[in-house]
C-alpha cells in the first residue's frame, strides 16, 4: 500500500511541475523581451520576438497564446507523468532483481 501512495505521490507531484516548468519558461522569456525592450534600440527587435512567440503559442491555442500555453503546460505534464511511471516501474525491476 505504501508503495502506491509513494507512487501516487510522487506522480502528482511530477505532473504539477511539468505544468508549471513551461509556464514559467515562457513568461521568464517574455519578461525578459519586456525588460530589455526598455534598452534604446532595442525596443522594435523585443516587440519582434515577443510577437513570434505569442503567434507560436496561438497556434497551439486556436488563436488564444493563453490558451496555446495551456495544451504545451498539459502536454508537458502528460510525458513528465508516463516518464515518472517508467522511472518507477525500472525503480521496482530492479529492486526485484536485486
Amino acid at each position: 500500500m505504501t508503495f502506491l501512495l509513494n507512487f501516487l505521490r510522487s506522480l502528482v507531484v511530477t505532473v504539477i511541475f511539468s505544468f508549471v516548468a513551461p509556464i514559467f519558461l515562457v513568461g521568464g522569456i517574455l519578461l525578459l523581451l519586456a525588460v530589455i525592450g526598455y534598452l534604446p534600440g532595442l525596443q522594435t527587435i523585443t516587440e519582434a520576438s515577443a510577437a513570434g512567440i505569442l503567434n507560436f503559442l496561438a497556434i497551439f491555442g486556436n488563436g488564444t497564446p493563453l490558451r496555446g500555453l495551456v495544451i504545451i503546460g498539459l502536454t508537458w505534464s502528460f510525458v513528465g507523468a508516463l516518464f515518472d511511471s517508467y522511472a518507477y516501474y525500472r525503480c521496482q525491476i530492479l529492486r526485484i532483481d536485486s
